[in-house]
């Protein structure tokens, strides 16, 4: 299990102790998190906590990964050890930034973490207490993180995939972003050749909550059609909410996908091939 209801983390609250993170992105990030937040959670900021500083999109992307190590360094100030139960969410039904931590700390090896179905609107709603006091933190010693593992692959990999009829590359954002109709964030509209569109936003249902496994293992296993998951690779505008997407397929009993981090703001920005419209 990687996906939790607002209810189950009452029952985690209860009985676990766990470590609750609350993850954002955006320039007012910490200011949202002030105006109200789980009680005990601590904040994490997509820009500088779950990323290292873009100096060229164009190698990288606009959110690369920080160095293993450094991650480790950062989820020993959160006091999060191998042993802790964590739990993240954020204030985008959990398609942002709870699903790139989520992801950061499974391929650091981590086991028990879990992220809320519907973030912070779903605790909202299921009246778990807000509260616009900061969590205190209790830092531990760096958390031995020894490489990512979890599958990522680069530009390279990504061209080859999308030529391989064995392969597949899923664009996770939306549609009129693939179809190059506009382009809000980055400097080219389109997509890359031979990636496929299923937007992340598919993985949820009309409630803005994670469909269930069993439906989102239907939706995968037919879009795959036969495919190995283990030849799927995974990419969005910058890395991030590709990390839903993973989520969804891990929930689904799909594993063995690759994030490709660098995504469309670096691929576009590297003078490689572009797609636009449905081919």
């Amino acid at each position: 299990m990687n996906i939790i209801t607002a209810e189950q983390l009452k029952t985690i609250l209860e009985n676990d102790d766990p470590i609750v993170i609350d993850a954002r992105g955006g320039a007012d990030a910490l200011e949202r998190y002030n105006q109200a937040h789980l009680e005990s959670a601590q904040f994490v900021d997509l820009e500088t906590d779950l990323s290292e500083k873009a100096d060229d999109p164009a190698s990288g992307g606009r959110h690369p990964l920080p160095r293993p190590e450094d991650f480790g360094r950062f989820l020993g100030i959160l006091g999060i050890s191998p042993s802790s139960t964590v739990v993240v969410y954020d204030d985008k039904k959990g398609a942002n930034a709870a699903a790139r931590f989520w992801w950061m700390l499974k391929a650091a090896g981590h086991e028990k973490v879990y992220v809320v179905s519907g973030g912070l609107d779903a605790i909202n709603a299921a009246g778990i207490q807000l509260t616009q006091k900061a969590a205190t933190l209790h830092a531990l010693e760096e958390y031995p993180v020894k490489g990512w593992h979890m599958p990522l692959v680069d530009a390279d990999d990504v061209a080859l995939a999308a030529a391989d009829p064995d392969s597949m590359v899923i664009d996770v954002r939306e549609h009129y972003r693939y179809l190059g109709e506009s382009e809000p964030i980055d400097l080219v509209a389109g997509h890359i050749p031979g990636a496929v569109n299923i937007p992340y936003t598919s993985n949820l249902d009309n409630l803005g909550e994670f469909m269930s496994p069993a439906d989102l293992a239907a939706k995968y296993k037919d879009a795959f059609a036969d495919k190995d998951p283990r030849k799927v690779i995974v990419h969005c505008g910058s890395g991030v909410t590709a990390c839903h997407t993973l989520l969804a397929l891990a929930e689904a009993g799909l594993h063995g996908a690759s994030l490709y981090v660098g995504s469309w703001s670096e691929w576009s920005r590297s003078e490689r091939p572009i797609a636009t419209g449905e081919a």
